[in-house]
């Protein structure tokens, strides 16, 4: 009878632990969606494009103070002229990345084999004449005039669609002038919070319910082992994890890291709440790298299954590590 006494007590006493735990997480998702609900405006927020890295910002605006009269005019009049042409802010920083990327920002009168001017346009390849590839104003029109032709440019990375444009033999350059791109559409061009693409119809993303149960899982798989490649109930590695707490709130996740990467609303990842799902990568502004997953808690921790010989465990956690993905993902919305 003693022996049943302290299993009786053992099962209510863990019992118990899950009921708290429930009700802790389930708190602090309420919390935040009644602190989000106050005074925020709906945001259309196209996080998978803008600066990279979270804390590129300081970057950005380093790399726009060192623009000379003639690059901060080319800038001024790429933005009036898709402000008159009424584009979308993300058109003026692809066009400003190409800009900074072929030229400096300068319209040069030379270039290779006969490329000129500020997108270094080529008149052999049908751009214009001579004189049209080196006026400012056409060549700032004709390369919006090609951007637009180009198939969704608007939900792709700032970079890609500026290479989809020029068609350079090295296309992954276009990506170093990102932040600075964003930096001066932000100021030149008076644009709020241009890494969340500013106020518009888009729809306000307040954490799921089911977050609550997803956090109450993860937490109560604590102390268990890391092995690759589990997905529990005695061991997880990271992606095994976030699909088993998910699962328990009825949302279901793909197997692997980066491919849940794919699987919810994404939003940056300086606004993610609680239950939203954060990665690391080998190159934060390359999906493909993604090489770990974990759960947000809100107030600067983190839950995760994060290698082997560490078991799941909570931890506290900067949006400026290294390897952070610059968006979070909310499954199930």
């Amino acid at each position: 009878m003693r022996r049943l006494g302290l299993w009786l007590g053992l099962i209510v006493f863990v019992a118990i632990g899950a009921l708290i735990i429930t009700a802790i997480a389930a708190k602090v998702v309420v919390d935040n969606q009644q602190a989000q609900a106050r005074g925020v405006s709906l945001r259309s927020c196209d996080a998978s494009v803008g600066p990279t890295q979270p804390g590129e910002g300081e970057r950005g605006t380093v790399d726009a103070s060192k623009l000379d009269d003639e690059q901060k005019g080319i800038v001024a009049l790429i933005i009036s002229i898709g402000k008159q042409r009424t584009l979308a802010p993300r058109a003026w920083q692809v066009a400003i990345q190409a800009g900074m990327t072929e030229s400096g920002l300068h319209n040069l009168t030379y270039g290779d084999r006969d490329s000129l001017g500020i997108f270094q346009m080529r008149p052999s390849m049908g751009w214009g004449t001579y004189a049209q590839v080196t006026d400012p104003t056409y060549e700032v029109n004709k390369f919006y005039d090609v951007l637009l032709a180009v198939p969704d440019w608007e939900n792709k990375r700032p970079g890609d669609a500026a290479q989809a444009v020029e068609r350079s033999g090295f296309p992954d350059r276009y990506h170093k002038w990102e932040p600075m791109a964003a930096t001066l559409v932000e100021n030149v061009g008076q644009v709020v919070d241009v890494v969340a693409c500013g106020t518009g119809l888009g729809q306000l993303l307040p954490p799921s319910q089911a977050a609550a149960k997803a956090i109450s899982f993860a937490l109560g798989e604590q102390g268990k082992p890391y092995v690759w490649g589990a997905t529990g109930p005695d061991s997880y590695d990271c992606s095994g994890l976030m699909l088993r707490a998910y699962e328990s709130a009825g949302i279901i996740l793909p197997r692997v890291s980066q491919d849940q990467y794919h699987a919810g609303a994404m939003l940056p990842v300086r606004e993610a709440q609680p239950g939203d799902l954060l990665f690391l990568a080998t190159d934060p502004s390359n999906p493909e790298t993604i090489h770990h997953v974990m759960m947000y808690l809100g107030d600067g921790k983190v839950v995760e299954a994060q290698q082997t010989g560490v078991p799941v465990h909570t931890r506290a956690f900067s949006f400026d590590e290294a390897e952070v993905v610059p968006q979070a993902v909310r499954p199930g919305v």
